[in-house]
Order: structure tokens, then sequence, then C-alpha cells
């Protein structure tokens, strides 16, 4: 089981951690120690022990904090993931647009009236010239 040395508040400490964990146990150390020094900043030398219950005290009001605003996103989450669920099972009804079709007759028609149109603008030219 390795030994690592740590410090906190300035003062040192080793502590026996698991093998590959010693990372974490400087990570931790960091934030215990961070926190302590606001502690130090603020009130000056204290007992190691009331630095260490304050400063850990402090680690664990912000965790809290950090927790709640967890449960409060993973609240949120449910939501809209309960909003989408409920989205799935809507069937939505494509729009039915309806396209108007022009009858042959019609088309019949137009076409002999633009042949008629042709044929007296030829007839308007060749009077015209």
């Amino acid at each position: 089981m390795p030994e690592v040395q740590i410090t906190i508040g300035g003062r040192q400490f080793e502590v026996a951690c698991q093998e590959g964990e010693e990372s974490y146990l400087h990570s931790a150390a960091k934030m215990l120690d961070d926190e302590a020094q606001v502690l130090s900043d603020q009130v000056g030398r204290m007992p190691e022990a009331r630095m260490l219950l304050m400063a850990g005290l402090l680690l664990a009001d912000k965790t809290a904090s950090v927790e709640d605003r967890m449960a409060e996103v993973k609240a949120e989450l449910a939501e809209r993931e309960a909003e989408l669920a409920g989205l799935r099972n809507v069937k939505i009804e494509p729009e039915r647009v309806e396209v108007p079709v022009v009858p042959q007759s019609v088309k019949d028609t137009l076409a002999e009236l633009a042949a008629r149109a042709e044929a007296l603008a030829a007839e308007v030219e060749e009077k015209s010239a």
C-alpha cells in the first residue's frame, strides 16, 4: 500500500492509499488544501484539527450544493424525456395538399384558342406587309 505525502494548510501529512489511487488522493488533498488556504487567509493560523474540520465542512457544503443542482438537472431531464416520450406516441398526420387538375377538355379548348390567335396574328401580319 503506497504512502503519499500531502500538504494541507501548510502542514505535511503522510497518508496510505490503494495502489493506483495516488492521483485521486493528490487531487482530493489539493481541494482540501485550497479550502484550508481560504480559511487561513480569513482567520489566520488555527489548530490542525479545527482547520481540517472547517475545510472539510466547506467542501461538504460545496458538494451538497452540487448534489442539489444535479438533482434539479436530473428532474428536469426526466421531465424532458417524458415530454419526448409523449411526443413519440403522438401520430402526426401529414398535411393534405390538393393540386387542382385541369380537365382535358379545358386544355383542348385553350389549345384551339391559341391556334386561332396565332392564325389571326399571321393574317394581320400579311395584311400589314
